[in-house]
């Protein structure tokens, strides 16, 4: 099931659009009300308190980066002032010069989550998404720390929308494009940890809450964005997020 955020007499409700109406969802996906398209308003597909992201979880990103593979996986955080939703433009900061584009599959969780097993963690997922994990790699590489390279604003594009019934998602494909090319490529079965082994494994560090997201790992195939791009980021089953480049 495709979902989106919506407002309705004032309150935030998952949603389900259909071609005239839209089906009104809470948090775990009960069904609210079926109201008309009319009688609603898009709102940000997601707020995070906390965007949780995973690097060096594909071996061929390790290597092109020409770094170890870590022994656990590696976490950072982005601020959740860096979202933007589909559509809306990356804008470069003028502190760096080499930004560069990482499509990411996404992990968005439906409830308080602390300290779970792999098995347990399905059940704290309410879908998936797709994201783009930009980066300031000059400034990356010069802080080593991840913070300010990861976290300009507009730096965490989600979207389209959120999937909750993935059936096939370790085949699933990761692709990025810019201006139409393909520069990106590769199978969530290629992560080195799976998403939802991450879910337990980042449990265990903080508690996640409903509506965070975790970035599960960039294939290789990074590369420089510029102004005037427009880069998209494509996983087969859930959509395609596309972002003008400013």
């Amino acid at each position: 099931m495709f979902i989106t955020r919506v407002a309705f007499q004032g309150r935030p409700f998952w949603a389900r659009c259909e071609e005239n109406e839209v089906l009104l969802l809470g948090w775990n996906l009960e069904q609210v009300a079926q109201v008309s398209r009319q009688d609603v308003h898009p709102l940000p597909l997601l707020s995070p308190g906390k965007v949780v992201c995973v690097g060096m979880n594909y071996y061929a990103h390790a290597r092109e980066m020409d770094k170890a593979v870590p022994e656990e996986p590696l976490l950072f955080l982005k601020p959740g002032s860096a979202v933007i939703d589909h559509g809306q433009p990356i804008r470069l900061p003028t502190q760096s010069a080499e930004v560069h584009y990482e499509g990411e599959l996404a992990v968005v969780m439906k409830s308080l989550c602390c300290k779970v097993s792999e098995a347990e963690a399905i059940r704290h997922v309410l879908g998936y998404t797709c994201a783009n994990d930009v980066t300031a790699r000059d400034l990356q590489t010069k802080d080593i720390q991840y913070t300010r390279a990861k976290g300009f604003d507009t730096f965490c594009p989600l979207g389209p929308g959120i999937e909750t019934g993935v059936q096939a998602l370790r085949e699933a494909r990761i692709s990025t494009w810019v201006n139409d090319e393909s520069v990106q490529s590769g199978l969530v079965s290629d992560m080195i940890v799976s998403p939802l082994a991450l879910v337990a494994f980042i449990s265990k560090v903080m508690t996640l809450h409903p509506g965070d997201v975790i970035l599960t790992g960039t294939p290789p195939g990074v590369g420089t964005l510029n102004p005037g791009d427009q880069v998209c980021v494509d996983i087969e089953g859930i959509g395609r997020l596309c972002n003008p480049v400013q």
